[in-house]
């Protein structure tokens, strides 16, 4: 068959990488694609806003099935678009997106089925935003509700600071995105990220992943579209997987069909593992990126089966395999990141470092000029490699990042810092 997957990141690079090594894939296309993934896929230059021209491209090239991988074309209605036009797509639908696309739904949606999650306001004023975060003290978390880019979550330590993220987000920064705020509790834990393969009634489990949101090591600094993940994920052992199942998994399956937006596709479950059990931070309708990058490197299965059969509702009869190493991938990023950078600059010697023992380079904002891989975004590079454990792949990952030759950019050295610190 003829594969389509839409998309332009370090994640779509993963899921064209994965795609590409089935015996079931004739030819891979990926639009738009980026500088590395013409190693794996063609490259077709088509915005991923362009229902019109996907479905063109789809027709001229006979494609089979599309894998849709960013948020924004899926809460647009991608797949709505496709299937009406008799194109097989793996994704949710819009009405099933919009547990993406806004965290106000997704918020009411978790009280109505009984979802553990922070407590919260859904607020479109900012006197009112102010007045109930006076009221519950700092820290303190403000959310835009629609989609930012990974960048419209400001965790507030001072009321000053959350007043601040108010008028910022209300003020137009994020666009209609910000329009309502959602502001919660922050609550204490550990944050790990769970994904399921859902075909509107069954939920099968991938492997369990951590990452890095803030752009600084030790985790501080300003959220990021991240710094970094590995899998497994101790956090995430097998009774505290099997809990997130039960809790917050199955009922989010179970409560989408019973309000007639079935979830087909990947729901991604952010979590925060807090003393009182695992809590939801937010879900995704999508892989998570850089989680993808770490977790299909493990996956021994082909993955081609697994995403028809969460499109045919035929989950209940698949399961999947996995390596037993572990995997870390760390983000190499243009320096001023996420805040203004530059673009253009040349990145040397990706070949020497790919070509180590078990390291994979996934390609996120790069582009192809002159026979060169320039940068051409804020994350860059997602350098990813599998070890015996997280020490042994973080090891092996830092030496490949060494190996590239950039000095535009940079990246944080402490990725796998907790599950490190778990062996000590």
């Amino acid at each position: 068959m003829n594969v389509l997957v839409v998309g332009s990141g370090g994640r779509e690079h993963a899921l064209c990488w994965a795609i590409a090594s089935s015996s079931l894939v004739d030819k891979l296309y990926c639009a738009p694609g980026n500088g590395g993934m013409a190693a794996v896929a063609y490259c077709v230059d088509i915005d991923t806003m362009d229902f019109a021209g996907i479905e063109g491209l789809c027709r001229s090239e006979a494609i089979d099935f599309v894998v849709i991988g960013p948020e924004a074309p899926l809460v647009g209605g991608l797949v709505d678009h496709l299937r009406a036009a008799g194109i097989n797509a793996f994704g949710p639908d819009r009405r099933a997106a919009v547990l993406e696309g806004s965290k106000g739904f997704t918020k009411d949606f978790c009280v109505r089925h009984g979802i553990p999650t922070a407590r919260y306001l859904r607020v479109d004023a900012a006197a009112a935003a102010k007045a109930y975060i006076d009221a519950e003290g700092a820290p303190i978390v403000v959310k835009a509700d629609g989609l930012a880019a990974g960048k419209g979550v400001v965790v507030a330590n001072t009321l000053a600071e959350a007043h601040e993220a108010v008028d910022d987000m209300l003020g137009g920064r994020f666009g209609a995105a910000g329009a309502e705020l959602v502001i919660e509790e922050r609550m204490v834990g550990e944050e790990a990220s769970l994904m399921a393969l859902v075909d509107g009634e069954v939920a099968l489990l991938l492997a369990g992943a951590q990452d890095h949101k803030a752009v600084g090591e030790g985790d501080i600094g300003p959220n990021t579209g991240g710094m970094g993940a590995y899998s497994p994920a101790p956090v995430l052992g097998e009774g505290e997987s099997a809990e997130v199942m039960e809790r917050i998994i199955m009922p989010t399956v179970a409560g989408m069909a019973a309000e007639g937006r079935p979830f087909r596709g990947l729901l991604y479950a952010g979590l925060m593992m807090t003393a009182a059990g695992p809590q939801l931070i937010e879900f995704n309708v999508r892989f998570g990126d850089p989680e993808c990058q770490a977790v299909l490197p493990r996956l021994r299965s082909d993955i081609v089966p697994a995403l028809l059969a969460t499109c045919d509702g035929q989950l209940s009869h698949f399961d999947l395999r996995w390596r037993d190493e572990a995997c870390v991938c760390v983000v190499a990023a243009a320096r001023g990141y996420p805040g203004a950078y530059e673009q253009g600059s040349v990145i040397d010697n990706l070949g020497p470092a790919s070509e180590l023992p078990g390291v994979t380079i996934f390609h996120a904002g790069t582009a192809a000029r002159n026979g060169k891989i320039i940068a051409a975004g804020g994350r860059v590079l997602g350098v990813a490699a599998l070890g015996a454990d997280i020490g042994g792949a973080r090891q092996r990952a830092y030496e490949a990042i060494d190996v590239i030759d950039w000095p535009e950019g940079f990246c944080r050295r402490d990725i796998a810092w907790r599950a490190i610190a778990r062996t000590r």
